[in-house]
């Protein structure tokens, strides 16, 4: 693995980058860094990289030259930290009793596992199809919404993002995934404008009022629409942004109205990281379809998990996922591991009492700053907008360029969203010291920055 950082909306060719790559990469860095980028194909986000990795453990990963950096990005996967020993042993051991099971011998752990998920879902959501990644997950559930109700058409929000694939592509929202591709994306995938309060011409009504103007965008093209199979959305946005009040009650009693299904993307925000165990239990509505992923592998190893409620087990005579690894016992023992570390060690609660902590620093010490245009978040999972004028709300996409490689430097790693958002999102085992370095790290860069 050679990609420590994750930088939204930045150039591979940005003055910034150049500069940290010419000032900060070591001599045992910059020969693999080259071999990196002659060997991979080049794309937005990845390739060619920043840095190398050599070590991950706990929050901090460290490059070929010793540099150590503290992982506020982690692609969303190192909730319990990087190579947790529990984990690790975990693993070993199941490798030794039984490495692989094609799909039609099932096994323990691949059991075990199901039933864990449909232990800790609420309500009647307990059957599920594991997959090797989110997207794969989230092209599942869009299968179960098709085959469910007959219909093909979805909504989903411009911005989002459900993943790489080309249905997944199609109902997310990000240009990134979407512009490359020549030709139609998934027929009938709708979108409406995503939530996104800071720049909502309604917030200055009341969170109330703006929940219910938001949610009525959707339920406008519901009915207009008339034969929509799903509405999927990530319950929390990870740029992130935080649901208006009302927003998903709102939202879900439309869906009933109009026969569509409600997909909730919580393949970034579950597991705990927003102070919950999944994120739509802070709007107190149940969704049809959970899809989770990134985290449930424990930072180690890929799966992914499509949990639907029981009477949507409709698709026995054909296939809706027929994956390779689709019952693996060592990724399926890695699964459960990392959900008993979850719940054993407390890290649900651990992260909303440590996310209200760094929400409250931040607030205390930027929200004066001109340059700060919001500060947002739940749980582990916050961040910092930056503008060039407050007034007007401009993204301040160089500055936050220059803010982050500055953080770089001091050894925190993170990614921009957006182009302008600061996105924090450390594990859920971090300690409070380590916590309140990095808000410091990130402080201090941002006042230096005005």
């Amino acid at each position: 693995m050679s990609q420590i950082v994750h930088t939204e909306g930045e150039s591979n060719t940005s003055s910034a980058r150049k500069a940290w790559m010419k000032e900060s990469i070591g001599p045992k860095s910059s020969p693999l860094l080259k071999r990196d980028a002659n060997a991979f194909l080049h794309q937005s986000l990845s390739s060619p990289c920043v840095s190398t990795i050599a070590k991950a453990e706990g929050i901090w990963v460290e490059d070929l030259d010793g540099r150590r950096y503290m992982d506020f990005h982690g692609n969303s996967v190192h909730h319990i930290g990087y190579g947790h020993p529990r984990l690790i042993t975990a693993i070993k051991a199941q490798l030794d009793d039984l490495s692989f099971a094609p799909r039609r011998f099932t096994n323990d752990p691949a059991v075990e596992l199901a039933e864990k998920l449909a232990e800790i879902a609420p309500d009647d959501l307990g059957k599920m199809l594991f997959t090797t990644g989110g997207s794969d997950a989230n092209e599942v559930a869009l299968k179960i919404a098709r085959a469910a109700t007959g219909r093909f058409k979805t909504i989903s929000f411009w911005d989002a993002f459900h993943g790489a694939g080309f249905g997944a592509a199609s109902v997310g929202g990000e240009a990134t995934f979407r512009s490359h591709i020549a030709g139609p994306l998934l027929p009938g995938a709708e979108h409406v404008a995503p939530f996104a309060c800071y720049r909502c011409p309604y917030n200055h009504a009341g969170p109330d009022t703006c929940g219910l103007a938001c949610a009525k965008m959707v339920e406008f093209v519901l009915e207009r629409e008339g034969d929509v199979a799903a509405v999927i959305a990530e319950p929390m946005r990870a740029v992130p942004y935080v649901p208006p009040s009302g927003f998903w009650k709102a939202v879900r009693e439309a869906c009933n109205r109009h026969g569509a299904l409600l997909i909730m993307d919580e393949i970034p925000t579950g597991l705990g990281k927003t102070g919950k165990m999944f994120a739509f239990e802070h709007d107190e509505i149940i969704p049809d379809i959970v899809t989770l992923g990134k985290a449930l592998g424990g930072g180690i190893l890929p799966i992914a998990a499509c949990i639907a409620r029981t009477k949507l087990d409709v698709c026995g005579d054909f296939a809706i996922g027929h994956y390779t690894h689709e019952k693996n016992p060592v990724t399926a023992r890695a699964a459960l591991t990392t959900i008993q570390i979850i719940e054993d060690e407390g890290l649900v609660d651990r992260a909303a009492e440590l996310g209200e902590h760094a929400m409250d620093r931040l607030m205390g010490e930027l929200q004066n700053i001109p340059i700060v245009g919001d500060i947002r978040g739940r749980g582990l999972m916050f961040g910092v907008e930056i503008v060039d004028d407050r007034a007007d709300k401009t993204p301040g996409n160089a500055r936050a360029e220059r803010i982050y490689y500055a953080c770089l430097e001091a050894g925190l790693s993170y990614k921009i969203s957006q182009g302008c958002v600061l996105t924090l999102s450390p594990p859920l085992t971090i300690t409070r010291k380590d916590l309140d370095c990095a808000i410091d790290i990130v402080v201090n860069a941002i006042k230096d920055e005005c």
